[in-house]
């Protein structure tokens, strides 16, 4: 395996999982709508969970003798997913920007599963489970978003 490319696709995907936990907190504390305390707290639930990932991929860089990316100015220069800044709050906005962002974290998080198949099964183990915890999110997301859609249409 490359060791080189790995610690790429890893440090790619820690400023995803940086990011990610960023987006959803922030969101958590900006949105608007009737449904905002609800989509609030699960949102700051997702972003507790992408600190989490954060921290896995921490620890396999380290293991792997390498300093992970440190210098938050970097995360959007090596992030695989681009960090849209939310310019509308709304309920609706808010998890329109996550589902897309989760999709692009899902795509990652295959490329990684993939890359270390048959190679690391330890590190696989570890990516799949964080593929299935973003897998997890996205689906909760369109939930929320397709409760809110039936309640308007109500």
């Amino acid at each position: 395996m490359n060791k080189k490319e790995l610690i790429e696709l890893l440090d790619g995907a820690l400023a995803d999982e940086w990011l990610s936990y960023y987006r959803y907190w922030i969101g958590a504390k900006v949105v608007v709508g009737e449904t905002k305390e609800s989509v609030a707290s699960e949102l700051e639930e997702m972003a507790t969970a992408e600190l989490k990932h954060a921290g896995i991929l921490v620890d396999q860089i380290i293991k792997m003798g390498v300093t992970p990316i440190i210098n938050p100015k970097d995360w959007t220069k090596i992030a695989n997913c681009s960090y849209e800044v939310p310019k509308d709050f709304s309920v609706k906005a808010i998890l329109l920007q996550n589902i897309k962002s989760e999709q692009c974290e899902i795509d990652i998080y295959k490329k990684l599963v993939n890359f270390t198949k048959h190679k690391d099964t330890a590190l696989n183990e570890k990516l799949l489970n964080i593929l299935d915890d973003e897998i997890e999110q996205k689906d909760d997301l369109i939930n929320m978003l397709e409760h809110l859609e039936v309640k308007n249409s109500e």
